[in-house]
């Protein structure tokens, strides 16, 4: 019987012509982050079972890739539950691996930290466009920034780079974890029901307004405070200043400094960002993680009709390894869905120098061998891209393959000198 060729389901083989581009953005990913300080950091692949499953990857944890004991250790025959079986499994996140590095070496680290973290994760979700069971996640985040200051640089950094890329005409979704809670405590529901309704929430852009409020009715809601609830959300779409509006009504209800600190990421950003992005308040943002404490953020992209990348505070979550809290925020720009729509566009790498083959003819002698090579070290050496190869058959055929990868011109080398020439693209 033949082995299986095809990749596992949710996860693809990656060509050489996508391979390029996505070396192409983790240099500007890097190049760009660095520049406001960021620091590449690198996790294990594995992660402890119980860090993974600590009640903060929300539905991620029902999607994790779990990992049997080993050797001596696992004992099917005496198993009586999973944890007789599993103690580890694939993380879902970078977030959760980074919370632990942090705690196990915050004596070595700067403060605030400010961490560049890019890797393969994995999620037994449904494949869908843009969305893989291996999938590769590029996070930024600052843990120690206490500040607003945090979640300025964040989206300045992560907008930057998608300018870099050439994006324009994207959203940055902002909302407040706590003007989430306030809101829902204005309306009158108990905080024991702020999950489930959240999670309706999250469907708004699915189902509408209407379809938001038949939900809640339907879960057993009162009616007076589903109907409160939804005037909220109909004065912010009405208002000429929606977070002044908000933050006003439901202001016996917020934290002190929530709505200043608030507004001043936003008039922050403003200020600086340029004319290829828009900062929109967007109260129905939930974010599904449940590690969120505050500021939370979305990338929205038009071509891709979905979210992009995103992100938030989450303060609470280095006290889960260490006893005591950390302020920390992060964002993570939607790799995969990045690069999609980049070959969607067809988009091309831009290039210092020339992309070059030269094609031998097989039964080179070895002298003019030589002299093939040391010749593509001298273009190389002045910025040209150079592949060496042999001439097949279907030479035609061979140049076109070539020229779909993006090179311009060719040089043909023969047994005969007098045959040699310059070819370079039409």
């Amino acid at each position: 019987m033949a082995l299986n060729k095809k990749p596992v389901t949710g996860m693809k083989d990656i060509l050489p012509e996508e391979m390029e581009i996505r070396h192409y953005v983790i240099g500007v990913i890097k190049e760009t982050n660095g520049s406001f300080g960021f620091t590449s950091i690198e996790t294990p692949c594995v992660e402890n079972i119980a860090n993974l499953n600590c009640k903060a990857g929300g539905e991620n944890e029902k999607l994790i890739f779990k990992i049997l004991k080993r050797g001596e250790k696992l004992r099917l025959e005496e198993a009586k539950s999973e944890e007789d079986l599993v103690d580890g499994g694939l993380r879902y996140d970078l977030t959760v691996p980074l919370v632990r590095y942090y705690a196990n070496h915050a004596n070595e680290l700067p403060a605030p930290f400010k961490a560049l973290q890019m890797g393969n994760v994995w999620r037994a979700d449904r494949p869908q466009r843009g969305r893989y069971r291996q999938f590769m996640q590029c996070d930024i985040d600052i843990l120690g920034e206490a500040g607003n200051l945090a979640e300025i640089e964040l989206i300045l950094a992560t907008t930057t780079t998608l300018g870099k890329l050439g994006f324009k005409n994207f959203q940055i979704r902002i909302n407040d974890r706590q003007i989430l809670k306030a809101m829902a405590a204005y309306s009158g529901f108990g905080e024991a029901d702020y999950d489930q309704i959240f999670i309706i929430l999250d469907k708004m852009d699915k189902i509408g307004m209407d379809g938001v409020e038949e939900e809640l009715l339907e879960a057993g809601y009162a009616k007076e405070s589903v109907t409160k609830y939804m005037g909220l959300f109909q004065g912010v779409e009405t208002a000429k200043t929606p977070v002044v509006y908000l933050t006003q009504a439901i202001a016996d209800f917020l934290p002190e400094g929530v709505r200043e600190s608030f507004q001043e990421i936003i008039n922050s950003v403003e200020a600086v960002k340029g004319g290829f992005f828009d900062l929109v308040f967007d109260p129905t943002l939930v974010r599904g993680m449940s590690y969120y404490t505050g500021t939370i953020f979305e990338v929205a992209m038009p071509e891709f009709g979905g979210s992009c990348g995103g992100g938030g505070r989450y303060d609470k979550m280095v006290g889960k390894f260490t006893g005591n809290d950390v302020p920390a925020c992060g964002f993570s720009i939607g790799f995969e869905r990045i690069i999609l729509l980049l070959l969607e566009s067809g988009f091309k790498v831009p290039k210092a120098g020339r992309k070059v083959a030269y094609l031998m003819e097989k039964g080179l002698p070895a002298d003019r061998l030589r002299q093939v090579m040391k010749k593509a070290q001298e273009a190389r050496g002045t910025g040209d891209q150079v592949l060496v190869a042999r001439m097949n058959k279907n030479k035609k055929f061979q140049k076109e393959q070539l020229m779909a990868q993006g090179y311009e011109a060719f040089e043909e080398f023969y047994k005969e000198a007098f045959k040699e020439k310059n070819q370079p693209r039409e």
